[in-house]
């Protein structure tokens, strides 16, 4: 069978107390962020909330998007007055049958 050796380590210096000290406090803020993005997760109502004030707002870009095409577009007036002309036309044709 096979021997497992085990190769002695390299030593390491031990760390100081400061950099233990500094190194607990980068966990603890690294801790404490995890935790307030678990929480944000977590946090249904609010997420739902989130995701209807982005949709209230692309449906806002959206609008402004279509007014602006409609306003520097001359096609939706051109058919505006079209179909107000046939209208008219339609009207004074059956006015005129009925005399």
């Amino acid at each position: 069978m096979s021997e497992k050796t085990t190769e002695p380590k390299p030593t390491e210096p031990k760390p100081t107390i400061e950099e233990l000290r500094a190194e607990i406090q980068q966990t603890r803020t690294e801790l404490g962020e995890t935790v307030q993005a678990l929480a944000a997760k977590a946090d249904v109502k609010a997420r739902a909330l989130d995701q209807v004030e982005h949709a209230k707002q692309r449906v806002r870009v959206a609008a402004g998007e279509a007014q602006q095409r409609v306003r520097t577009s001359p096609v939706p007036l051109a058919l505006v007055v079209a179909g107000v002309a046939a209208l008219v036309g339609v009207v004074l044709i059956i006015r005129g049958r009925k005399r």
